[in-house]
Protein backbone atom coordinates (compact mmCIF):
# COMPACT_ATOMS: atom_id res chain seq x y z
CA UNK A 1 0.00 0.00 0.00
CA UNK A 2 2.79 2.36 0.95
CA UNK A 3 4.68 1.59 -2.27
CA UNK A 4 1.54 2.26 -4.32
CA UNK A 5 1.03 5.60 -2.57
CA UNK A 6 4.65 6.61 -3.21
CA UNK A 7 4.26 5.68 -6.87
CA UNK A 8 1.16 7.87 -7.16
CA UNK A 9 2.90 10.80 -5.47
CA UNK A 10 5.97 10.40 -7.70
CA UNK A 11 3.83 10.27 -10.83
CA UNK A 12 2.02 13.42 -9.71
CA UNK A 13 5.29 15.22 -9.09
CA UNK A 14 6.63 14.26 -12.50
CA UNK A 15 3.42 15.43 -14.16
CA UNK A 16 3.62 18.75 -12.34
CA UNK A 17 7.23 19.22 -13.42
CA UNK A 18 6.35 18.41 -17.02
CA UNK A 19 3.42 20.83 -17.03
CA UNK A 20 5.52 23.59 -15.47
CA UNK A 21 8.29 23.11 -18.02
CA UNK A 22 5.78 23.36 -20.86
CA UNK A 23 4.41 26.76 -19.80
CA UNK A 24 5.79 29.45 -22.15
CA UNK A 25 7.76 32.04 -20.20
CA UNK A 26 9.22 35.12 -21.88
CA UNK A 27 12.14 35.03 -19.43
CA UNK A 28 12.92 31.42 -20.38
CA UNK A 29 13.56 31.28 -24.14
CA UNK A 30 13.70 27.48 -24.23
CA UNK A 31 10.01 27.33 -23.29
CA UNK A 32 8.97 29.30 -26.38
CA UNK A 33 9.26 26.44 -28.82
CA UNK A 34 5.96 26.09 -30.66
CA UNK A 35 5.93 25.29 -34.36
CA UNK A 36 4.29 28.10 -36.29
CA UNK A 37 1.37 27.51 -38.68
CA UNK A 38 2.22 27.17 -42.35
CA UNK A 39 0.92 30.71 -42.82
CA UNK A 40 -0.08 33.28 -40.21
CA UNK A 41 -0.61 37.01 -39.88
CA UNK A 42 0.52 39.43 -37.21
CA UNK A 43 -1.00 42.82 -36.51
CA UNK A 44 1.67 45.24 -35.33
CA UNK A 45 -0.19 48.10 -33.70
CA UNK A 46 2.29 50.97 -33.79
CA UNK A 47 2.39 54.63 -32.85
CA UNK A 48 1.81 55.40 -36.54
CA UNK A 49 -0.97 52.88 -37.17
CA UNK A 50 -1.47 49.18 -37.89
CA UNK A 51 0.88 47.03 -39.96
CA UNK A 52 -0.24 43.55 -41.01
CA UNK A 53 2.57 41.11 -41.72
CA UNK A 54 1.90 37.73 -43.33
CA UNK A 55 4.44 35.02 -42.53
CA UNK A 56 4.96 32.00 -44.77
CA UNK A 57 6.76 29.35 -42.77
CA UNK A 58 8.20 27.59 -45.82
CA UNK A 59 10.23 30.70 -46.66
CA UNK A 60 12.34 30.36 -43.49
CA UNK A 61 10.93 27.82 -41.00
CA UNK A 62 13.22 28.48 -38.05
CA UNK A 63 12.81 32.23 -38.39
CA UNK A 64 9.03 31.96 -38.68
CA UNK A 65 8.85 29.80 -35.56
CA UNK A 66 10.93 32.27 -33.55
CA UNK A 67 8.83 35.26 -34.62
CA UNK A 68 5.59 33.38 -33.90
CA UNK A 69 6.69 32.50 -30.37
CA UNK A 70 7.88 36.03 -29.62
CA UNK A 71 4.56 37.48 -30.72
CA UNK A 72 2.60 34.94 -28.66
CA UNK A 73 4.66 35.76 -25.55
CA UNK A 74 4.24 39.53 -25.83
CA UNK A 75 7.88 40.29 -26.57
CA UNK A 76 7.12 43.22 -28.87
CA UNK A 77 5.02 45.30 -26.44
CA UNK A 78 6.47 48.84 -26.47
CA UNK A 79 9.32 47.70 -28.74
CA UNK A 80 10.89 50.68 -30.55
CA UNK A 81 11.93 51.05 -34.18
CA UNK A 82 15.32 52.15 -32.96
CA UNK A 83 17.24 52.19 -36.25
CA UNK A 84 15.48 53.66 -39.26
CA UNK A 85 17.43 54.53 -42.37
CA UNK A 86 15.33 56.21 -45.04
CA UNK A 87 15.15 54.25 -48.27
CA UNK A 88 16.78 51.20 -46.68
CA UNK A 89 15.05 49.63 -43.67
CA UNK A 90 13.66 50.08 -40.15
CA UNK A 91 14.93 47.82 -37.38
CA UNK A 92 13.36 46.66 -34.12
CA UNK A 93 13.73 43.85 -31.60
CA UNK A 94 15.28 45.14 -28.37
CA UNK A 95 12.75 44.55 -25.61
CA UNK A 96 11.40 47.49 -23.65
CA UNK A 97 12.30 45.45 -20.55
CA UNK A 98 16.03 44.96 -19.78
CA UNK A 99 15.41 41.67 -17.96
CA UNK A 100 13.86 40.24 -21.13
CA UNK A 101 16.79 41.47 -23.22
CA UNK A 102 19.21 39.74 -20.85
CA UNK A 103 17.26 36.49 -20.99
CA UNK A 104 17.46 36.40 -24.80
CA UNK A 105 21.09 37.47 -25.07
CA UNK A 106 22.38 34.04 -26.15
CA UNK A 107 19.16 32.57 -27.55
CA UNK A 108 20.31 32.33 -31.17
CA UNK A 109 18.86 30.11 -33.87
CA UNK A 110 20.61 28.65 -36.94
CA UNK A 111 20.27 30.39 -40.28
CA UNK A 112 17.63 29.41 -42.82
CA UNK A 113 18.48 29.19 -46.53
CA UNK A 114 17.48 32.33 -48.44
CA UNK A 115 14.40 31.54 -50.53
CA UNK A 116 12.93 35.03 -50.94
CA UNK A 117 14.50 38.34 -51.88
CA UNK A 118 14.73 41.37 -49.59
CA UNK A 119 12.34 43.47 -51.61
CA UNK A 120 10.06 46.25 -50.37
CA UNK A 121 7.91 45.18 -47.43
CA UNK A 122 9.76 41.96 -46.63
CA UNK A 123 10.40 41.10 -42.95
CA UNK A 124 13.83 39.68 -42.16
CA UNK A 125 16.09 38.97 -39.18
CA UNK A 126 18.95 41.34 -38.47
CA UNK A 127 22.13 39.45 -37.56
CA UNK A 128 25.64 39.90 -36.24
CA UNK A 129 27.02 37.17 -38.51
CA UNK A 130 26.20 33.54 -39.34
CA UNK A 131 23.78 31.75 -36.98
CA UNK A 132 23.19 34.78 -34.72
CA UNK A 133 19.47 35.35 -35.31
CA UNK A 134 17.73 36.09 -32.02
CA UNK A 135 15.11 38.85 -31.59
CA UNK A 136 16.24 41.53 -34.06
CA UNK A 137 14.22 42.20 -37.21
CA UNK A 138 13.95 44.73 -40.00
CA UNK A 139 11.36 45.76 -42.57
CA UNK A 140 12.69 46.68 -45.99
CA UNK A 141 11.69 50.09 -47.34
CA UNK A 142 12.99 49.37 -50.83
CA UNK A 143 14.59 46.72 -53.00
CA UNK A 144 17.55 45.46 -50.95
CA UNK A 145 18.27 42.34 -52.98
CA UNK A 146 21.99 42.79 -52.31
CA UNK A 147 21.28 41.41 -48.81
CA UNK A 148 20.20 38.05 -50.22
CA UNK A 149 23.74 36.88 -50.95
CA UNK A 150 24.74 37.86 -47.41
CA UNK A 151 22.35 35.30 -45.92
CA UNK A 152 19.44 37.53 -44.86
CA UNK A 153 16.40 35.29 -45.30
CA UNK A 154 12.97 37.00 -45.40
CA UNK A 155 10.19 35.02 -43.74
CA UNK A 156 7.25 37.41 -44.09
CA UNK A 157 5.97 40.50 -45.82
CA UNK A 158 3.73 43.47 -45.18
CA UNK A 159 0.32 42.85 -46.74
CA UNK A 160 -1.45 45.87 -45.21
CA UNK A 161 -0.06 49.12 -43.84
CA UNK A 162 3.06 49.68 -45.92
CA UNK A 163 2.07 53.35 -45.88
CA UNK A 164 2.39 53.14 -42.08
CA UNK A 165 5.86 51.63 -42.39
CA UNK A 166 6.85 54.55 -44.62
CA UNK A 167 5.83 56.98 -41.85
CA UNK A 168 8.08 55.50 -39.16
CA UNK A 169 10.23 58.32 -37.82
CA UNK A 170 13.62 58.39 -39.64
CA UNK A 171 15.05 61.57 -38.13
CA UNK A 172 17.57 59.90 -35.82
CA UNK A 173 18.92 57.67 -38.62
CA UNK A 174 21.30 55.13 -37.01
CA UNK A 175 22.09 57.31 -33.97
CA UNK A 176 20.09 55.26 -31.43
CA UNK A 177 21.90 52.11 -32.55
CA UNK A 178 25.15 53.76 -31.46
CA UNK A 179 23.68 53.58 -27.93
CA UNK A 180 22.92 49.87 -28.29
CA UNK A 181 24.38 48.92 -24.92
CA UNK A 182 22.40 51.56 -23.04
CA UNK A 183 19.19 50.53 -24.81
CA UNK A 184 19.76 46.95 -23.70
CA UNK A 185 20.63 47.92 -20.13
CA UNK A 186 17.88 50.51 -19.56
CA UNK A 187 15.18 49.71 -22.09
CA UNK A 188 12.28 52.01 -22.87
CA UNK A 189 13.06 54.71 -20.22
CA UNK A 190 16.40 55.42 -21.91
CA UNK A 191 14.88 55.67 -25.38
CA UNK A 192 12.03 57.87 -24.15
CA UNK A 193 14.53 60.31 -22.69
CA UNK A 194 17.28 60.24 -25.33
CA UNK A 195 15.18 59.70 -28.48
CA UNK A 196 11.60 60.77 -27.71
CA UNK A 197 10.48 60.89 -31.36
CA UNK A 198 11.05 57.18 -32.00
CA UNK A 199 8.02 55.24 -33.14
CA UNK A 200 7.34 51.90 -31.51
CA UNK A 201 5.18 48.79 -31.58
CA UNK A 202 2.48 49.12 -28.94
CA UNK A 203 1.25 45.54 -29.23
CA UNK A 204 1.66 42.58 -31.57
CA UNK A 205 -0.99 39.90 -32.01
CA UNK A 206 -1.73 36.91 -34.21
CA UNK A 207 -4.75 37.61 -36.42
CA UNK A 208 -6.70 35.31 -38.78
CA UNK A 209 -5.51 34.75 -42.32
CA UNK A 210 -8.38 35.51 -44.71
CA UNK A 211 -9.85 32.46 -46.38
CA UNK A 212 -8.87 31.88 -49.97
CA UNK A 213 -11.70 32.93 -52.32
CA UNK A 214 -13.56 30.00 -53.81
CA UNK A 215 -13.29 29.66 -57.58
CA UNK A 216 -16.35 30.84 -59.45
CA UNK A 217 -18.69 28.11 -60.55
CA UNK A 218 -18.63 27.37 -64.25
CA UNK A 219 -21.94 27.10 -66.10
CA UNK A 220 -23.04 23.62 -67.06
CA UNK A 221 -23.25 22.73 -70.71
Amino acid sequence: MRQALLAILLAGALTAQTNTAAIPDLLKPATLNQTAPAKFRVNLTTTKGDIIVEVTRDWAPLGADRFYNLVQAGFFTDCSFYRTIAGFMTQFGISARPEVTRAWGEANIPDDPVKQSNTRGKLTFATAGPNTRSTQFFLNFGDNARLDALGFAPFGEVVEGMDVVDKIYPGYDAAPADQYQLIQEQGKPFLDKAFPMLDRILTAAIVPVPAEPKPAATPEK
